[in-house]
């Protein structure tokens, strides 16, 4: 992995390689490239042992042009000031090429989740949203889950805004459980925008999904239930997956619950009986595959990964995992990589199903959930490879910013400029 590549420069570098296609002037376009604002805050929080602890913490609010900023919250050593910012940038462009109502936020603690206690935990959730009150709330600013948070969190953090502003306002945050306000079918809905990302690509390339090996790298929420729908619904041959222990491989194909089901008795794909044999991280990425799904981190995928890497297909689970350099050598060597502002939008889609769900208090079915859902990727694919197709893009990644700068260039052209 990458470790040395700035986040934020690489989406700004992407943005700027789309921007050629795009007829945006250079002051707007540089608008674009930037936050709107960065909140960055100092938590002190009363451990179990009566001690202090402090905890640094950010939220980013990137461009509001086409909506409330929208965005996940991640707990991680590594989160920083420029890690969310590239973050809320993604997620301006994400909702802009499936072109839902949002604008992009993120947020972060830099905490690691796994050396505090349940109750320290809520202690530095409802501390951090505390000081998010200010800018969050339904109409401004809607937080979600992301990397090692989940319902829990949000709804301790739906909890204290409405605590603190006296009401009810479930669409605050979104990724709730179900009995809180949340939408039946958003803890599978990024998995499932990945499937169906893979599918529409195998159909448009004209090969067959059914007989595809794939690999999957980061067996989290979004890798390991793609994993499974890949496995289910399109008949392909999940062959390795891997964690932060390392890979798994069987060549005759995985059986994907099973090893889910031993990943969460002892924590790790690791020691899994079911596999023939156990490999790294950089060797499940340049697998002999026909699909490879990266679901890990940002900048999983560097130059020197790019240059080995086998697949035919590459579908983005992740937030960034290529970075621009890999994406340049993957279009010199034609392999075919479509973007996590589409294939992992299915997160943000049914957050979106979810707040209107709250606004109008009337809740939906599964299976409506999953029909809009589907609706809205094979769209948003449609317009991809149409762009693709109709200007000189050199890859699927460019084809959705070109889209997506567009829309949201569009939208900040309407409301003109204040004040």
């Amino acid at each position: 992995m990458s470790g040395d590549v700035n986040p934020f420069e690489s989406l700004q570098e992407q943005i700027d390689d789309a921007a050629a296609y795009v007829d945006v002037d250079s002051d707007v376009l540089e608008r674009l490239k930037r936050p709107e604002r960065v909140l960055e805050t100092t938590l002190s929080v009363e451990m179990d042992d009566g001690s202090i602890e402090v905890f640094t913490a950010f939220r980013s609010q990137f461009n509001g042009d086409r909506g409330p900023y929208k965005g996940g919250i991640r707990y991680h050593p590594n989160v920083s000031r420029d890690e969310v910012k590239a973050l809320s940038g993604w997620m301006v462009y994400k909702c802009a090429t499936v072109d839902i109502p949002y604008g992009g936020g993120k947020g972060g603690i830099v905490i690691d989740p796994r050396e505090y206690s349940l109750s320290e935990l809520e202690r530095v959730t409802r501390s951090y949203a505390k000081e998010l009150r200010p800018l969050i709330g339904p109409d401004r600013d809607i937080p979600a889950p992301d990397v090692n948070t989940g319902q829990r969190e949000m709804n301790w953090i739906k909890d204290t805004y409405e605590t603190l502003e006296n009401t009810t306002a479930p669409g605050t945050v979104t990724g709730k459980a179900p009995t809180s306000g949340g939408s039946a079918g958003r803890v599978e809905a990024t998995g499932r925008s990945v499937m169906l990302t893979a599918r529409e690509a195998f159909e448009f390339l004209g090969k067959t999904a059914s007989e595809a090996t794939v690999a999957v790298q980061g067996f989290g929420n979004a890798g390991s239930v793609a994993a499974r729908l890949i496995d289910e619904e399109l008949g392909a041959n999940v062959v390795a997956v891997s964690d932060s222990s390392g890979a798994i491989h069987q060549p005759d194909g995985l059986d994907v619950a099973d090893a889910k089901d031993h990943k969460k008795e002892t924590g790790q794909l690791a020691g899994y009986p079911g596999a023939s044999e156990e490999l790294t991280n950089e060797e499940l990425l340049t697998m002999d595959v026909d699909l490879l799904i990266p679901a890990a981190l940002e900048n999983a995928i560097d130059r020197e990964i790019a240059q080995r890497v086998s697949a035919d297909v590459i579908v983005e689970a992740a937030n960034g995992p290529l970075t621009p350099n890999a994406d340049d050598v993957l279009t010199d060597r034609d392999v075919a990589v479509f973007p996590d502002i589409l294939a992992n939008a299915g997160g943000v889609t049914v957050s979106y199903f979810e707040w209107v769900q709250n606004r109008q208090r009337f809740y939906w079915t599964e299976q409506r959930v999953n029909e809009e859902l589907e609706r809205v990727v094979t769209e948003a694919f449609d317009t991809l490879t149409d762009t693709y197709e109709e200007t000189d893009v050199p890859n699927y990644r460019t084809a959705a910013y070109v889209t997506a700068i567009e829309r949201v260039a569009n939208a900040a052209d309407e409301a003109g400029v204040f004040p």
